[in-house]
């Protein structure tokens, strides 16, 4: 086992996905999935409607041996799926709310059981800077469609409109990992702002 921060027994143990990229609450995330340790755990997923975890991977490859996990990622739930080709399950997993990840084992089959921590939604604020950034995002909704956004859009949250731009803005993943963890929506949606300005798509 491979302890990964001190602390009280958790109440809750998940699968664990590593990837090159990095989940948001309310993001929907296509996926393909082929290695047998992730079908299985899909398929568990589906028949028990459970949420797997999605973590930035910190060592590793996506494939093959299993790879380090950050400490902070998002659960997830398989909100459409498809098998157009055999072996290869097509699923569409919606970011539902983020935890820490306290302690890791790998089974048999090479799959990462971690116990976790819900770190629970963000309180709803609406900072000076919530319009500008809302009407960035809105017009991107509008643009790429409902397939690509989960409703409900909540134009009026400075957490969701944070995780909407750190989601769709050309940000280095170790930057993106960082706004995840951020525990703040309106420090969050701040230093979004000041790169829609910078980058002039605001203002």
């Amino acid at each position: 086992m491979n302890l990964l921060s001190a602390g009280p027994a958790p109440a809750e143990t998940v699968p664990i996905f590593p990837l090159a990229t990095v989940l948001y609450p309310g993001m929907r995330l296509p996926l393909r999935i082929f290695e047998p340790r992730y079908m299985e755990m899909a398929k568990a997923c589906l028949k028990h409607d459970s949420a797997f975890g999605v973590c930035l991977i910190r060592e590793g490859e996506e494939v093959g041996t299993p790879a380090v996990p950050e400490t902070v990622g998002c659960l997830a739930r398989i909100a459409e799926w498809d098998m157009e080709t055999v072996g290869i399950l097509k699923v569409k997993a919606e970011g539902l709310e983020r935890f820490r990840l306290l302690r890791t084992k790998t089974t048999g089959a090479g799959l990462i059981l971690g116990d976790i921590e819900r770190m629970g939604a963000e309180a709803a604020a609406e900072p000076p800077e919530l319009a500008e950034s809302a009407d960035f995002v809105r017009k991107v909704v509008e643009a790429l469609g409902s397939a690509r956004f989960a409703e409900p859009y909540r134009y009026d949250d400075a957490s969701w409109v944070g995780f909407r731009l750190a989601e769709i803005l050309p940000l280095r993943t170790p930057v993106k990992q960082k706004l995840l963890e951020l525990t703040d929506p309106v420090a969050r949606l701040s230093i979004l702002h000041r790169f829609l300005r910078e980058q002039g798509l605001v203002g």
